[in-house]
């Protein structure tokens, strides 16, 4: 099969994923969100499918990368912002629900960051400090590139086979992202 159909069926069924393999309903409070206890999907095609997790919706930015200043762009432009993890529990589901769709090896900008100050990480969509803490041994870095660009930036990423952590990316970095609405 030639690399261009390939392509096209991997987008195609990322796309199918996005509205049927969540596996949820319309909640009556949140009419783009999607349970997680349900078993059917009954989303618009017009509406971005929202997965709710505890007291938070998400949205999985999978359609196409961005780096960390797009991926808040967009979330913004819909309404929403990079998700802040505030607990275990938050961390565990959203992890859960990236594994379901396949791409537990991805990496996922959230709205962490310590471009504020070199060390001092906190959640730019709502401006508080992180205090909950899920990073990768030896994270974070700031590991110095060729060009200069440090990592700043944080972001979910598998590294070494052991779950979704954390790590200090560079935020021109492009990669897939979390939105999240509360």
């Amino acid at each position: 099969m030639a690399k261009r159909e390939m392509t096209f069926l991997l987008f195609l069924a990322l796309f199918t994923a996005s509205f049927v393999a969540i596996s949820g309903r319309l909640n009556d409070d949140c009419p783009n969100c999607v349970d997680e206890q349900s078993s059917t999907l009954s989303a618009s095609r017009w509406t971005m499918p929202l997965l709710k997790l505890g007291e938070k919706r998400y949205y999985l930015g999978i359609f196409f990368k961005a780096n960390w200043y797009r991926a808040s762009q967009y979330c913004r432009y819909h309404g929403m912002h990079l998700a802040s993890i505030a607990s275990q529990e938050e961390n565990d589901r959203l992890e859960k629900h990236i594994k379901d769709f396949g791409l537990g090896h991805e990496h996922f900008w959230t709205s962490g960051t310590d471009q504020a100050e070199e060390g001092t990480f906190f959640w730019m969509a709502n401006g508080r400090p992180i205090t909950f803490e899920n990073w990768n041994v030896g994270e974070p870095n700031n590991f110095r590139y060729e060009n200069g660009e440090e990592e700043h930036c944080l972001e979910l990423w598998n590294r070494d086979g052991k779950g979704l952590k954390w790590n200090d990316s560079p935020c021109s970095f492009e990669t897939f992202f979390v939105c999240e609405v509360q």
